[in-house]
């Protein structure tokens, strides 16, 4: 069985070794995640090589995803490292402060306060520390402490329900949108988004910088649940970063966002990735709890294209173990995957030729007994298209186009095969397609499967044809007439 579910995995430490990440990619990584917060440019020019080189010395084709870090809305460092606060205290968060000590602590962000009134609440560190705004005073937001522990060196501030009006896009981000272009990244995730304006703007920095990545929206703010029409129609894709989401939002109200977002990017032909804390405990343990394997079973009932691990592969001590542990789950959880009919599709008319083509392919594919289906693809865009309907039929996305085959990495469903250069008649470029297949074991002769192809041949968005066919068939034939 193929699994069909696609895993993401965080670079770092603990998977810088080579040796670790060819065993990570045999295990069943179908994209890295560079994550931009750490890191020099070199760093991650290397990471990004160095991943393309093992998968091409392995067979396999590896998706390269460029993380932004977004605005630092942190506070600053502490004289001692950390402090203690117990329910009550007072303190300080400072924008002039530059190091903290147990009644004030610096701002990463100096506009912080500019952004607060007496009466907001602010949630540090996750959530685990918890302050209640009593008084602002020009750079000073004067806190009583509702819930607390220990903090320490810049740790993340989040206001609960939103409303920090820091961009998300900072200069940092600008220069890394420069370098994400230089490596070629096939999808570039944009932090902290908080309309479709911010992902119209990483695109257009994206394309001024000479790449052409698609752009993934990561919802972790609360304005972002209220303009989420507006990001996912400006994205090509959306993460959901429960982290931050539900520090702003509350954590009970983040699994039924959840699978609000995962019908929202379906619905809309967009990629959904689903992300944070999803084998937390396999930092430190060799197999995961059944709390985390239930959530990422969830996840893939609940039709995420992707599944994301963080620090589990970039810091963890079991970074293979967490991808095998991974890839069982969701093989697993897509038995038991019901097939859906899409009323959208029912109740709506295809808005170009090529969604007519892979909404009859996927029609035909749940009514006959089909064993593959082959998409003939310069842009895959087809490929896409077909993935956004719930089906059990494996999707060979076969293209020239090396960015293709890399970006169809993430599609659910969908797996890039390397084909069709320099050919360019229709009925040589089927007959080699029903070979490659055939050679790789996907189909048998006397299976039936679906091929859609673009007339001519070779044209970027051309798909206008689907092909029903009996493998081996054709060549029989041709042996009856020759003889």
């Amino acid at each position: 069985m193929i699994r069909r579910t696609k895993i993401v995995a965080t670079l770092g430490p603990a998977c810088g070794n080579p040796k670790v990440l060819e065993r990570m990619i045999q295990a069943g990584v179908d994209v890295v995640r560079i994550n931009f917060s750490h890191g020099t440019r070199e760093q991650h020019i290397e990471y990004a090589e160095m991943t393309r080189s093992l998968a091409r010395g392995l067979g396999h084709t590896v998706g390269v995803l460029a993380d932004l870090q977004g605005p630092k809305i942190r506070i600053g460092k502490f004289e001692h490292g950390k402090i203690r606060l117990e329910v009550g205290d007072k303190f300080i968060l400072d924008s002039h402060c530059e190091l903290g000590n147990q009644e004030r602590v610096g701002l990463d962000y100096k506009e912080l306060p500019n952004d607060l009134e007496t009466g907001a609440t602010l949630m540090l560190d996750d959530g685990r520390i918890v302050l209640g705004v009593s008084m602002v005073r020009r750079h000073q937001v004067f806190c009583v402490v509702e819930q607390g522990g220990v903090l320490s060196n810049n740790k993340g501030i989040n206001r609960k329900g939103g409303g920090l009006g820091a961009p998300a896009l900072t200069a940092k981000d600008m220069e890394d949108i420069k370098t994400a272009a230089a490596f070629n990244a096939d999808y570039l995730a944009v932090s902290f988004v908080r309309s479709g304006d911010d992902i119209r703007q990483a695109r257009q920095l994206m394309l001024e910088a000479g790449g052409k990545s698609m752009i993934m929206a990561k919802i972790e703010r609360s304005e972002a649940i209220l303009a989420l029409d507006d990001i996912v129609d400006a994205s090509d894709a959306i993460m959901v970063a429960r982290g931050d989401l539900a520090v702003e939002v509350g954590d009970a109200a983040v699994p039924a966002l959840q699978k609000k977002m995962i019908r929202a990017a379906r619905a809309n032909n967009k990629l959904v990735v689903t992300a944070t804390q999803m084998m937390e405990s396999m930092i430190t343990n060799p197999i995961p709890t059944r709390a985390e394997v239930s959530d990422v079973a969830n996840a893939v009932l609940d039709g995420t294209d992707a599944v994301m691990l963080s620090a589990e592969s970039a810091a963890g001590e079991y970074p293979v173990e967490a991808v095998e542990a991974m890839a069982r789950v969701c093989l697993e959880a897509e038995k038991e995957y019901l097939v859906n009919h899409d009323k959208r599709m029912a109740n709506t008319s295809p808005a170009t030729i090529e969604e007519a083509i892979a909404r009859a392919t996927m029609f035909t594919a749940s009514g006959l007994q089909i064993r593959a289906i082959a998409a003939l693809t310069q842009s895959g865009v087809t490929a896409l298209l077909m993935s956004r309907r719930s089906s059990k039929v494996p999707i060979f996305a076969l293209s020239p186009n090396a960015e293709t085959r890399s970006k169809v990495t993430l599609f659910r469903g969908v797996y890039p095969v390397e084909f069709g250069e320099g050919l360019n008649d229709p009925e040589i470029i089927l007959n080699l397609a029903e070979d490659e297949l055939l050679k790789r074991g996907v189909v048998r002769n006397g299976d039936i499967m679906v091929m859609t192809i673009g007339e001519p041949v070779g044209k970027t968005g051309g798909t206008n044809t689907m092909k029903i066919i009996k493998v081996g068939e054709c060549k029989s034939r041709q042996g009856n007439d020759a003889a």
